[in-house]
């Protein structure tokens, strides 16, 4: 098997609102949209982000009325606390405050329209 590419596919209830948040906030590019399908990338990051708006008859039956639920995009940055004060400065309301795990984990959380949760992570030593 040869991989040639990475994406991620979340279902949302409003594809254009989570594609808008990425480009307005984190830097992505529209790829390519359609009515129910937005796909967006960074020339830095090797996963596309592809949103489809529920109910999309192309989804498979037992898919179609599914939402992304319980999963966290992670993009790891160079200057968390940079990046902390650039998003409350734009508005983005931090739905979990920075973190530090045991593990060495620093992090802090928002949500897209949708609900998607987008995490920004650093880690320490």
């Amino acid at each position: 098997m040869k991989v040639t590419a990475t994406a991620l596919s979340l279902n949302v209830e409003d594809e254009r609102a989570s594609a808008a948040f990425l480009t307005d906030h984190f830097g992505f590019t529209l790829d390519n949209a359609a009515d129910g399908y937005a796909s967006l990338s960074r020339p830095d990051v090797g996963t596309h982000l592809v949103y489809l708006r529920r109910g999309l008859a192309t989804l498979p039956a037992d898919q179609r009325d599914e939402v992304a639920r319980g999963q966290i995009v992670a993009f790891v940055v160079d200057d968390l606390e940079g990046e902390l004060a650039r998003l409350r400065a734009e508005g983005v309301e931090i739905t979990m405050p920075l973190t530090v795990e045991e593990w060495g984990e620093r992090a802090f959380q928002v949500r897209d329209p949708n609900g998607v949760v987008v995490q920004l992570v650093d880690w320490n030593g």
